[in-house]
């Protein structure tokens, strides 16, 4: 695939760069090209850096580091078993447990929440840093919302770092997976708070937080900077607002009636359907009959 002039291989992390030092150098720049490109189109354009994840593993399919990012690269794109396989060698190379959440949220994607959960009671659990039990956390949560267990999901998510006023990087998750937690448990009340602590914390809008929070409000969210839906909310303003017949002009008369009067035949029938013309015609006719008899009675 091609890869971008200015990409060179040396904005990989330095950590990644040693583990590549085991390759012949050509080889080595060419795998840390496409995991540049893996690590730029991630977030935006999954697919596109699965691909490029997949000409690095095909490159050096021996790096701890490769098979970690073919395996993100397959689990932002939901290929979950191939996730799980890149994971899995990953883990098996350098010995670590932080790709434990992960590994058991690919479970989760298979359709094995119960395997998920199991992972949750492992002693790979305690080898995770304060942001990885967090995650495991959210994990298990969701696992338990996955088997209609929502007040279960509730509880686990329940703990320490839900309740301090800290923020860390994944304190906005956390407040808003609590939120959704209690909404499936019935809690909507209680959920809106949460709602509201999320947005707090995400200053830079990672969840929809504001969103749900305006939902629950009763208020419609809409985005100023998208045309489109600017452009939405005029046509619904202006189709709120009255407007005349079709070519018509209305006379006010002596009586307080209102005579709508018409240029042409053409604008009759744009304003009224064809019953309401047989059924002016027919009154017509059954007007004239009147007069008809009323003069030959005089």
């Amino acid at each position: 695939m091609a890869i971008p002039e200015d990409v060179t291989g040396n904005e990989i992390d330095a950590d990644v760069r040693q583990e590549l030092k085991s390759l012949p150098k050509t080889l080595a720049d060419d795998v840390a090209r496409n995991l540049v490109m893996v690590a730029r189109l991630l977030d935006t354009e999954p697919e596109e850096a699965y691909k490029y994840s997949r000409v690095a593993l095909r490159l050096a399919s021996r790096v701890a580091s490769v098979r970690e990012a073919a395996g993100f690269a397959s689990y932002m794109t939901q290929r979950y078993s191939e996730a799980l396989t890149e994971f899995r060698a990953s883990r098996r190379m350098t010995g670590r447990a932080d790709l434990w959440p992960v590994m058991a949220d690919c479970e989760r994607g298979l359709g094995r929440p119960e395997r998920a959960l199991a992972m949750a009671g492992e002693p790979e659990v305690k080898q995770l840093d304060k942001a990885g039990q967090v995650e495991m956390r959210l994990v298990t949560a969701g696992a338990r919302a996955d088997l209609g267990q929502f007040d279960a999901a509730v509880v686990t998510l329940q703990s320490p770092e839900l309740a301090s006023n800290a923020v860390h990087p994944w304190t906005a998750r956390l407040r808003y997976a609590y939120a959704d937690a209690l909404i499936a448990a019935d809690r909507a009340d209680e959920a809106r708070d949460w709602f509201a602590k999320a947005a707090e914390a995400d200053p830079e809008g990672s969840t929809n937080a504001s969103e749900r929070l305006a939902e629950i409000d009763g208020l419609e969210f809409v985005d100023a900077l998208d045309p489109e839906a600017a452009e939405e909310e005029e046509r619904e303003l202006d189709s709120e607002e009255e407007r005349p017949a079709p070519r018509a002009a209305r006379l006010a008369h002596d009586d307080g009636e209102n005579e709508v009067i018409f240029e042409d035949d053409e604008d009759v029938e744009e304003y009224y359907d064809e019953d309401d013309l047989e059924m002016e015609e027919a009154d017509e006719a059954e007007i004239g009959r009147a007069m008809r008899e009323r003069d030959e009675r005089d």
